[in-house]
């Protein structure tokens, strides 16, 4: 059990700290950053109930005011903004990558870890932040798409790089994967 919380405790961390990797504001206030590979990455390599607590941490801590998302943002306010359906979005996208990553995990890791983040960690995570996009900013949903649809290259090369970066500890702590 103690294994398990540091763990999750290490997995917040390490989306806190892909947060100061400089973020990049493309459309009407959703930024590019980090902290979607650490999502893919939490999913992936801790599964989806470990996961999405990880994740889970790191939203509390964003809600109690720790400056943790990209461009040191944090407290309530930033659930009230045009990203919230991301952060709301993150544990499920954690959840859904870890628990295809265990299922599909065989033949061709990369691969399939790499189709699990893309479908936890762009395509689920994109269903919630287009609609909190959309709710936010008083878009249609098909308005709100058009407006996404710029981020997705980026995140589907985040969900190729959680995919190697998760095949690559494996391979050195083939019992570090979770099963779920």
């Amino acid at each position: 059990m103690a294994r398990h919380i540091a763990q999750i405790a290490l997995f917040a961390a390490l989306i806190a700290a892909l947060g100061l990797v400089p973020k990049f504001d493309l459309a009407a206030g959703v930024p590019i950053t980090a902290q979607s590979l650490g999502v893919m990455l939490a999913g992936c390599l801790l599964g989806a109930r470990r996961g999405a607590l990880a994740v889970l941490l790191f939203l509390f801590l964003v809600a109690l005011g720790l400056p943790l998302l990209a461009g040191g943002r944090g407290g309530l306010g930033v659930f009230m903004g045009p990203t919230v359906g991301f952060l709301l979005g993150f544990p499920v996208a954690a959840f859904v990558t870890g628990y295809f990553s265990a299922q599909w995990r065989g033949s061709a890791p990369v691969v399939t870890t790499v189709l699990a983040a893309i479908l936890g960690g762009v395509f689920v995570l994109y269903i919630f932040g287009i609609v909190g996009f959309a709710m936010v900013t008083g878009q249609t949903l098909a308005q709100a798409t058009s407006i996404m649809w710029v981020f997705v290259p980026g995140d589907v090369v985040k969900a190729g790089l959680a995919g190697i970066i998760t095949e690559s500890v494996l391979r050195l702590r083939p019992g570090l994967a979770a099963q779920g």
